[in-house]
């Protein structure tokens, strides 16, 4: 696995570069060499924020921690990745039959101790896709109080949500055909 790091507000120092990548390369038994993993870190307001992303072709896996010590940041994303190949092991293995971006012989199972069930639909919801601006959307999202919004997007004619970042500030995800 390729380890990419950039870093924001941040000049990461050699020996953090060396302490990511050697703590990624243990995540790179999971997956084929060819794969990439991106790092980045950022320095907001005094404290240190980790982001990783995964795309093993088709799956991308995703954590981030904000931790005053970027260290312990680090420890705890690689932690999340792991854990989320363990939790997610069967349902990848029946997506990815014949992926080899994934090595599954060597994902642990996780730990199951009882409280750990599996998730299921509990519920359907279908609304009418109505054009819109996305600040219409966003102004229809805080409305209904939701914390994201779907609608067909005016300016380019496709299915777009937007919502509601953990920084108060909003998203907007677009769809390409």
């Amino acid at each position: 696995m390729k380890v990419i790091i950039t870093s924001k507000n941040l000049n990461a120092s050699e020996h953090l570069k060396d302490t990511i990548e050697s703590k990624f390369q243990k995540l790179g038994k999971f997956f084929s060499s060819d794969i990439n993993s991106n790092v980045m870190l950022s320095l907001e307001k005094g404290r240190h924020r980790v982001e990783a992303t995964i795309n093993a072709k088709g799956t991308i896996f995703r954590a981030e921690e904000t931790t005053t010590d970027v260290y312990s940041g680090v420890d705890r994303v690689v932690d999340k990745l792991s854990a989320q190949m363990s939790k997610f092991k069967t349902k990848l293995q029946k997506k990815h039959k014949d992926n080899k971006a994934i090595l599954f012989a060597d994902v642990p199972d996780f730990p199951l101790d009882g409280a750990e069930e599996e998730s299921a639909l509990v519920r359907r919801k279908k609304f009418d896709l109505l054009p819109m601006a996305v600040d219409e959307a966003v102004l229809q999202m805080e409305l209904l109080e939701h914390s994201f919004f779907v609608f067909l997007n005016m300016e380019t004619d496709n299915v777009s949500v937007v919502y509601k970042r953990k920084d108060g500030n909003y998203g907007l995800l677009e769809t390409e055909y």
